[in-house]
């Protein structure tokens, strides 16, 4: 993973001990690296059988280009949610992703420590892709998707958009991956501290803190 500047954290790793969200980032060397440094992450995270992700863009122009560069990942079932879905498609992506996040908490003691190769598609981790403008409307009565892991591939640049990312995404006790280049760190360093959150580096084995 040599796109990524990461070291342990082990007061974060313990999931049994854990009951509310983790908040983490990966260091991103220059901005060219971004992409390649995605891909690593979910080649790590993604072939955990059946795990649920969300990845959020700032816009959509970045998210067509999440998409693309995922799109031949074997073991990632992976949809987006732009603003031009017909409603009906809109309710059946959040329903599917649901639904796998359902089964992955019904099968997590199980999954735990469970690295073999993903053999079919129901086996596949399930990923959404998604702007803003489009996560769940959480007052117009939708409930939240509940990932497991919400990957922030851009960062919002406001606590207020952070947090609506984690209500409208994140399982309770999910994991937060805040992907961050050169300035950034100043915009991380300042969410950080007016939602009073401990963001860690990430872990150089993803694996430890799923």
């Amino acid at each position: 993973m040599d796109a990524i500047e990461a070291a342990s954290s082990p007061q974060y790793l313990s999931h049994s001990s854990c009951s509310q969200p983790r908040h983490f980032y990966v260091a991103v060397d220059r901005l060219q690296f971004k992409m390649e440094t995605l891909i690593d992450l979910l080649g790590m995270a993604g072939r955990r059988s059946g795990l649920p992700m969300v990845v959020c863009c700032n816009s959509r122009d970045e998210l067509d280009a999440v998409c693309s560069a995922v799109s031949n990942l074997p073991y990632i079932s992976f949809v987006s949610l732009y603003s031009d879905l017909a409603e009906q498609e809109r309710t059946l992506v959040l329903e599917k992703f649901r639904q796998a996040t359902t089964k992955w908490n019904q099968n997590v003691n199980d999954q735990l420590g469970d690295d073999s190769e993903i053999e079919n598609d129901k086996d596949k981790s399930h990923m959404i892709v998604v702007t803003d403008a489009c996560l769940p409307l959480l007052a117009s009565g939708e409930s939240s998707v509940s990932a497991r892991v919400l990957i922030n591939y851009e960062l919002p640049m406001k606590k207020e958009i952070y947090a609506r990312r984690m209500a409208s995404c994140l399982a309770a006790d999910g994991i937060v991956i805040n992907m961050v280049v050169g300035g950034e760190v100043v915009t991380l360093k300042s969410v950080e501290e007016s939602s009073s959150l401990v963001i860690a580096e990430m872990p150089i084995n993803i694996c430890e803190i799923l």
